[in-house]
């Protein structure tokens, strides 16, 4: 697990500002994995959904994981796609993006932000979608437990749909 020098807790607004810095740093056309560009207000109102987890060391955001309800992101197309695929159990929650700073990187700070939230959310199935060619982070979820329960394509990329278990 993560280093006792990581504080995990649900973030704040004074937390948005980090994590739309972190996820500046990790954006696809950056050389990162994140796929979306979220604006402070997707942020702001994914706060008031579910709980959005931060990890700062320092005082630092180095880590985020956001969960929200699958209502709240259903008219994304991606997600409409995912949940088409496979729709979950009646109370599954998504989860995602989970960003971890570079400089964080292999010191399994995702699977402690995963069981902060699998404790906040007990016996609910989290469900996400990894691009197949994101092999750090299919490793990465499959290293925490996920395991895949479908496939489907978007926008000519292969996606996969893991599930986390409640």
């Amino acid at each position: 697990m993560a280093g006792s020098d990581y504080e995990i807790a649900l973030a704040t607004r004074d937390d948005i500002a980090g994590m739309l810095d972190l996820q500046e740093q990790n954006l696809r056309e950056r050389g990162g994995a994140l796929s979306v560009r979220f604006t402070p207000e997707w942020f702001e109102a994914a706060l008031g959904d579910m709980p959005v987890l931060v990890a700062r060391k320092a005082g630092q955001v180095v880590g985020y994981l956001v969960s929200s309800s699958a209502a709240a992101q259903r008219h994304v197309p991606i997600i409409a796609a995912m949940l088409q695929a496979y729709p979950g159990a009646p109370d599954a929650y998504l989860y995602g993006p989970i960003c971890i700073a570079q400089s964080e990187r292999g010191q399994d700070l995702a699977a402690a932000l995963m069981s902060a939230l699998g404790a906040r959310l007990p016996d609910r199935e989290g469900i996400t979608f990894i691009r197949r060619d994101n092999t750090r982070s299919m490793r990465a979820h499959a290293k925490i437990g996920m395991r895949q329960v479908a496939e489907f394509t978007h926008d000519d990329a292969a996606i996969v749909v893991v599930v986390y278990p409640g």
